[in-house]
């Protein structure tokens, strides 16, 4: 099992910046692959963010592409997603994913992909 506890999440306005983290624990040894998902009201969860844990692979929805930043941190067992230039639309609850079976690049924002996830941390930015 792979526990996942988000942090980092809160109120800014347009233009701010966050840092969310997750730290891993349990088995993460050969987790392959983690990603970082959000959800909107009324809306299904998107993948935002994901690395490789192997190669430091990253891969980007188009939406936050040159605004969000994931990286880890493999001594910590943590994982990170920086998001500046925060807009309206970035509102949501980010969630944090980990699974242990590596992906093509086409899976890597498929929330189907994971099976470990964390509880989730609110990002809400007002205009």
């Amino acid at each position: 099992q792979v526990q996942l506890v988000e942090s980092g999440g809160g109120s800014v306005q347009t233009g701010g910046s966050l840092r969310l983290s997750c730290a891993a624990s349990g088995y993460t040894y050969r987790t392959y692959c983690m990603g970082w998902f959000r959800q909107a009201p009324g809306k299904e969860r998107e993948g935002v963010a994901a690395i490789s844990t192997g190669d430091g692979s990253t891969y980007y929805v188009d939406s936050v592409k040159g605004r969000f930043t994931i990286s880890q941190d493999n001594a910590k067992n943590t994982l990170y997603l920086q998001m500046n230039s925060l807009k309206p639309e970035d509102t949501a609850m980010y969630y944090c994913a980990a699974d242990r079976r590596p992906k093509p690049p086409r899976a890597t924002m498929n929330r189907g992909e994971y099976n470990y996830w964390g509880q989730g941390t609110q990002v809400t930015v007002s205009s």
